[in-house]
């Protein structure tokens, strides 16, 4: 059974959800997003709680059921409060600075790499050895913030790189005499 299926999802104020056959829309302060449920997921809606219930007992429906419940949920979040990540430039003469609304960063090649928001997430930098991601849809939010730290990921030895706010990384020894 799935225990994060079981959860019902709490709509506030402010946030109108649809149900249209299988496709979920909620709408927001901060945006509208829609998404269709697996059709092994049934879909109710009981005032400002939404809850969502297996058709079957196949491995399938159980997996779906979780995963529709987490979307849907996230959905409710990103519309009411957003996403948002943080992250870090870490090394000599790593900068971040915004031109217009793309992202500009200097990460120790030949060239300045220019970065534009996909629709629907906005760029930050309130230092600039800080990069804030902010945007209603988590995956575009994460996807985004993972492009980024892809191009300088955190070496082990001098640990220079972009990193996630509050993500360590291990550190090796040098080499010995």
């Amino acid at each position: 059974m799935s225990r994060i299926g079981k959860k019902t999802i709490a709509v506030p104020k402010g946030v109108t959800v649809t149900l249209n056959g299988q496709t979920v829309t909620v709408k927001g302060p901060k945006g509208e997003h829609a998404w269709t449920v697996a059709d092994e997921v049934e879909v109710k809606q009981d005032g400002d709680e939404l809850s969502l219930a297996p058709r079957s007992d196949t491995a399938r429906a159980r997996a779906m059921w979780g995963l529709s419940r987490t979307l849907v949920a996230n959905m409710v979040t990103g519309v009411t409060t957003g996403f948002e990540q943080t992250l870090e430039l870490v090394g000599v003469g790593y900068r971040a600075a915004m031109k217009g609304n793309a992202l500009s960063l200097q990460l120790g090649f030949s060239h300045d790499v220019d970065i534009a928001p996909p629709t629907g997430v906005t760029f930050a930098t309130p230092k600039q050895t800080e990069i804030k991601i902010s945007g209603s849809d988590k995956q575009a939010v994460g996807q985004i913030a993972a492009v980024i730290r892809k191009l300088r990921p955190p070496e082990p030895y001098k640990g220079k790189g972009i990193r996630y706010a509050g993500e360590t990384v291990r550190r090796k020894e040098g080499k010995k005499k």
